[in-house]
C-alpha cells in the first residue's frame, strides 16, 4: 500500500524535478546530451532556413512589385530593416564566441568602429535593389539634342574642305554619322548593364589602356606635331579618349575600396599621385596638353569627392602645377600663352594667333542670330580645323549668339543632371563614377569653348558630341550610357526641390513672414 502511494506521489511530481535512477550509465547520459544539442542545432538551422525563405519571398515580391521600379523605399527604412548587416553580426558573434577563454560580448565590443562602418556600407550596397527603375529622360534628351546639333554642324563646317579634298561635301558627315550610330549602340548597351559590374573590369581596362598609350608613341601616326592616333587605312583610333573612360572606372573603384584611407598620405595621396602622374606623363609625351588637363581635372574632382585631406589635396595641386608650368612655357605652348595675353596684337595675328583671331572674327560676324546655316565664310580656308577644334566658332557664326547660348545651356543641363545623379546615388562607387564622368564631359566642353572665345589659352580638344571625331564621340556616348544606368538606381526624394508642391510651400512661407 505504501509502495503504491509512493508511486502516485512520484507520478504527480513535476517531470523536471524527478530524479534519475541511481543505476543510469554516465556514457548514456553524455550521449543523451549530445543528441539534445544536435536537435537544438537542427531546430536553429530550420528556423534560420525559414527566415531566409521568408526574406527571399519578400525580395521576390519586392522585385515584381510595380512600385519598386518607380521609387525606392526611404533610406532610414532600409537601414532599420533586417538585412545583411544583422546576418553578418550573428556570424561574427558565433565566430567570436568559439574562441577559447573569451565571451562573445567582449569580442564584439573590441571590434573597431571602422570595421562596423564598412560592414554597414557593405550591407547597404548589397541591399540595393537590383531591379532598375526609369532612366533620366532629361539627360538622354539633352545628349541627343547635342548629338543632332553636332551632326548638322559637322556637315556644315566640313562641306567646303570635304568637297575640295575628297570631291564630296558629305565625306566627313558620312563618317561622323557612322560613328554616331556606333556610339548610340554603345550607349544603349552600357545603359542596360548594371554599373556595379564595371568594377570587375576596371583593372583590366587600365591594363589595356596603359600599353596603348606607350605603343602610340612608337607606332602612332604623327600629325600636326602630335602622335595620338593609330591609323589603319581609313580607320583611326585615339587611345587617350579611351583612357578617360577607363581611368574614371578604375579611380572610382579604387577610391571606393580605400574608404577612410583616402585621407592618409601613404595609402591615399601617394598611390593616387603616382597613378595619375604616370598617365599624364604618357599623354603629355603625345603633345596633347588639352587631354592632359581634362584627365587631371576629372581625377582631382573624384579624389576631392572621396573625402581627401584638404592640406594634402592642395599639396598635390601644387606638385601638379610644378610639373605643368614648365611644360606650359616650353615650345609652341609658350607662344600660345603669349597669344592669349595679346589676342589682337598685329604681329601675332598671322602666325601664332591665326586660329584664335579667325575664331573671334567668326563669332563677331555671327551677331545675335547668325548668318544662317551653311553661310559661314571662315570655314572656306580661313579658320583651321573648322569641323574639329574650331567648330564652336563656326556654330556661332552661322547660328549667332542664340545658337551658342543654346549649346552652353545644354552643357549646363548636362552638368546639373550628372552631379545630381552623383548626389542621389546610394553607394560610394556610383557617386564617384558619376562625378568623374560628368566632370570629364563638362570640363572638356569648357576648355573647347573657352579656347574659341579667348577665355583660356588655345588648346586642341574636341567639343563633346559636336566636334568631328569617331573615337571621341563613341567613348563619350558610352560614358553617357553609364550615367543613364546610374540614374536607374538613384533614390528619389519624397518631395523634390523643384516640384510644384515645394515651390508653393516656399512662397507661402515667405508670404507669411512678410505679413508678420
Amino acid at each position: 500500500m505504501k509502495g503504491r502511494q509512493s508511486e502516485r506521489a512520484a507520478a504527480g511530481r513535476p517531470r523536471k524535478e524527478r530524479a534519475f535512477p541511481i543505476g543510469r550509465s554516465p556514457a548514456l547520459e553524455a550521449a543523451r546530451q549530445r543528441v539534445g544539442q544536435q536537435s537544438e542545432k537542427a531546430r536553429g538551422q530550420t528556423t534560420r532556413r525559414q527566415q531566409r525563405m521568408s526574406n527571399a519571398a519578400e525580395a521576390s515580391a519586392f522585385r515584381y512589385a510595380p512600385a519598386a521600379k518607380k521609387r525606392l523605399p526611404p533610406m532610414q527604412d532600409r537601414l532599420n530593416a533586417p538585412g545583411v548587416f544583422s546576418q553578418l553580426t550573428e556570424m561574427s558573434e558565433g565566430l567570436f564566441s568559439s574562441r577559447k577563454g573569451g565571451s562573445a560580448v567582449q569580442d564584439i565590443e573590441s571590434v573597431d568602429e571602422d570595421e562596423l562602418e564598412k560592414l554597414r556600407e557593405l550591407d547597404l550596397e548589397l541591399r540595393l535593389p537590383r531591379v532598375p527603375g526609369k532612366f533620366d529622360s532629361v539627360l538622354l534628351v539633352v545628349v541627343l539634342l547635342l548629338l543632332m546639333i553636332g551632326l548638322i554642324m559637322v556637315y556644315s563646317a566640313s562641306s567646303f574642305i570635304s568637297a575640295r579634298a575628297y570631291g564630296s561635301p558629305s565625306y566627313f558627315f558620312q563618317r561622323q554619322l557612322i560613328s554616331a550610330l556606333l556610339g548610340v549602340i554603345a550607349m544603349l548597351v552600357t545603359m542596360r548593364i548594371d554599373y556595379r559590374i564595371w568594377r570587375r573590369f576596371s583593372l583590366v581596362g587600365m591594363a589595356i589602356v596603359l600599353p596603348l598609350l606607350v605603343l602610340v608613341l612608337v607606332f602612332g601616326t604623327n600629325a600636326y606635331g602630335a602622335s595620338r592616333w593609330f591609323t589603319l587605312g581609313p580607320l583611326s583610333f585615339q587611345p587617350s579618349e579611351l583612357t578617360k573612360l577607363a581611368l574614371s572606372l578604375y579611380i572610382a573603384d579604387w577610391l571606393a575600396r580605400k574608404g577612410n584611407q583616402v585621407r592618409s598620405f601613404l595609402y591615399g595621396l601617394t598611390p593616387f599621385v603616382l597613378l595619375v602622374g604616370l598617365i599624364l606623363g604618357l599623354v603629355l609625351l603625345e603633345n596633347d596638353m588639352g587631354t592632359a588637363i581634362v584627365i587631371a581635372g576629372l581625377a582631382t574632382a573624384m579624389f576631392f569627392t572621396a573625402g581627401a585631406n584638404i592640406a594634402q589635396f592642395l599639396l598635390a595641386v601644387g606638385c601638379g602645377l610644378l610639373v605643368f608650368v614648365p611644360l606650359a612655357f616650353r615650345g609652341y605652348r609658350f607662344y600660345r600663352i603669349l597669344g592669349f595675353l595679346n589676342p589682337l596684337k598685329p604681329e601675332f595675328i598671322t602666325n601664332i594667333n591665326l586660329q584664335l583671331y579667325q575664331s573671334l572674327l567668326a563669332l563677331g560676324s555671327g551677331g545675335f542670330f547668325g548668318l544662317s546655316l551653311g553661310a559661314s565664310r571662315q570655314k572656306t580656308g580661313y579658320l583651321p580645323f573648322p569641323h574639329i577644334d574650331s567648330i564652336f566658332a563656326i556654330l556661332g557664326e552661322e547660328l549667332g549668339f542664340v545658337g551658342g547660348a543654346i549649346v552652353i545651356v545644354l552643357f549646363l543641363a548636362l552638368a546639373f543632371r550628372g552631379f545630381r545623379l552623383a548626389r542621389r546615388t546610394q553607394d560610394v562607387y556610383g557617386a564617384l563614377l558619376a562625378t568623374g564622368l560628368t566632370t570629364w564631359l563638362v570640363l572638356q566642353a569648357a576648355v573647347n569653348i573657352g579656347a574659341s572665345t579667348a577665355s583660356v589659352p588655345y588648346t586642341g580638344v574636341p567639343l563633346p558630341f559636336i566636334s568631328y571625331g569617331g573615337t571621341s564621340l563613341i567613348v563619350s556616348l558610352a560614358a553617357v550610357g553609364v550615367l543613364l544606368n546610374i540614374s536607374r538606381y538613384i533614390q528619389e526624394p519624397e518631395i523634390p526641390l523643384l516640384s510644384r508642391r515645394t515651390i508653393t510651400e516656399t512662397f507661402r512661407l515667405k508670404r507669411r513672414k512678410s505679413d508678420l
